[in-house]
């Protein structure tokens, strides 16, 4: 019996019925109109679409167990100690800065467009220091490891991840006036957007979401950014809102005559979680236990991945310079600095 109710609790915490069990139990149907009764509808959401994406998979004979691997065992290693981190590390901002936020806010419609603008800014920085500062690529690679994209992939992060962006992205909210009951709401808006805009192409073929790809950030916007190809690499930080992409020039729309590979770009042992999981941390300790000089190996730490104490660097921006340099003497037209960024607001950069 306790083995069942065990299964029972772990089915019901992965699919989110906790709550509208509880609501349905308590027989008081009123409370679905609540807050707490939207959480409890929409949280089982993206569990449910999840199976439905493997179902209709397997129904057209592209689902493979191999891409769901990592993801799985990546839920099963974070279930406890990263949710419970990362929730610590959201009272432990709150407690710290709150005090010195430079003015406070009220809970009104208004103050919510600007809170979350705000949130946007904060994850923005958590997520482009996540690719541009080496060791905390560390935590976020694991993301990015999965060759394919599906839902599962929301839930593939190494366990030092979550309080990572919650410290920056709490941080950032409370100082700037963003009160905690708001700034838990928008947290649960961003955690449902941001589960479903991995949503893989056996469910939504078109992550463009019609004319919602030039308002809010898509699954569409998402597959880029998961993309390994040099014109999509490092673009599109943000979440739902776009603006902060925009705003420091790393915004990429989907070219679809360029088809996405995913994954990342250093060579991986064949469907490893190990190696997806632990594989940059043990890749930095190496470049760092090698490197001649206290200076050499604490760039190797703050810089960008690919830096090389050598010389013989591999960063993003010189891939990307590289394949713009070959694309122009290809096509013998001349590309400009916004081209060799790899970034772009309103057309693909390749036609």
């Amino acid at each position: 019996m306790d083995f069942l109710n065990a299964v029972w609790h772990q089915f019901t915490g992965f699919f989110g019925f906790g709550q509208l069990i509880e609501i349905i139990k308590s027989g008081d149907y009123d409370k679905l109109l609540t807050y707490q009764g939207f959480v409890a509808l929409l949280v089982p959401i993206m569990p449910f679409l999840l199976v439905m994406e493997i179902i209709r998979g397997a129904f057209y004979k592209r689902f493979k167990v191999i891409n769901y691997k990592l993801t799985f065992f990546s839920y099963v290693f974070n279930s406890f100690i990263g949710r419970v981190i990362s929730i610590a590390m959201v009272g432990i901002c709150i407690g710290l800065f709150e005090k010195y936020a430079i003015f406070k806010l009220s809970f009104t419609w208004y103050w919510f467009i600007y809170g979350y603008v705000v949130w946007e800014f904060g994850h923005f920085l958590y997520h482009y220091f996540g690719h541009k500062v080496r060791l905390f690529w560390c935590l976020h690679s694991t993301h990015h490891a999965p060759e394919s994209m599906n839902l599962s992939v929301s839930y593939a992060h190494f366990f030092l991840e979550g309080p990572y962006a919650d410290f920056i992205r709490t941080t950032t909210c409370i100082l700037l006036g963003v009160p905690p009951a708001m700034l838990f709401v928008i947290m649960f808006i961003d955690g449902f957007w941001g589960g479903m805009i991995h949503i893989g192409e056996n469910l939504v073929h078109d992550g463009r979401l019609g004319f919602l790809n030039n308002i809010i950030l898509t699954p569409s916007h998402h597959r880029v950014h998961h993309a390994r190809n040099p014109l999509y690499m490092d673009t599109n930080f943000c979440n739902l809102l776009n603006i902060w992409d925009k705003v420091f020039g790393t915004y990429q729309v989907e070219d679809r005559n360029i088809p996405i590979e995913y994954g990342i770009s250093r060579p991986m042992i064949k469907n490893s979680f190990l190696d997806a999981y632990f594989g940059e941390i043990v890749a930095l300790a190496k470049d760092v236990y090698r490197a001649p000089g206290i200076k050499n190996k604490f760039l190797y730490m703050v810089m960008p991945p690919g830096w090389s104490h050598t010389g013989d660097h591999k960063m993003t921006t010189v891939v990307k310079k590289k394949y713009f340099e070959e694309l122009q003497q290809q096509q013998g037209t001349p590309v400009n600095d916004a081209d060799k960024a790899g970034t772009q607001s309103n057309e693909p950069v390749l036609s």
